[in-house]
């Protein structure tokens, strides 16, 4: 079982679309009257901002953080675990802090969006 999150973006108004199976045709999602893009999640941060969650395990629990500005124009908009079929995500607000705390689920995967620098992971060991 994989832990993939599909995000579909549209270039020109931002919306994104969660995508719970994809079925590999070619007719593709559309907005505002284009294909949307896939959005390929990184996972290696070379900037000064940081976009990949990193997290610390207390007890039952992980406590998950992204250590990144939270200014209306640039911030990070949500974080989820993903593990097989399960899903849990926090939505975030410019001037919050970027951080969740999801169930410890060993062998999940940690997901960022950051509203400018797109789709972020890391792996739950």
């Amino acid at each position: 079982m994989k832990n993939d999150l599909i995000i579909k973006r549209c270039k020109h108004c931002g919306a994104l679309v969660k995508v719970l199976e994809d079925c590999g045709c070619k007719c593709g999602i559309q907005c505002c009257g284009e294909e949307m893009e896939t959005l390929t999640p990184n996972s290696v941060d070379a900037a000064i901002e940081k976009h990949v969650p990193t997290y610390e395990k207390v007890e039952d629990e992980i406590y998950v953080k992204v250590n990144h500005v939270m200014e209306k124009e640039h911030y990070i908009e949500w974080i989820s675990l993903v593990k097989e079929n399960k899903e849990y995500t926090v939505k975030l607000y410019p001037e919050q802090v970027a951080e969740a705390r999801f169930k410890y689920i060993p062998g999940s995967t940690l997901y960022a969006y950051c509203n400018k620098h797109a789709l972020w992971k890391a792996e739950v060991v």
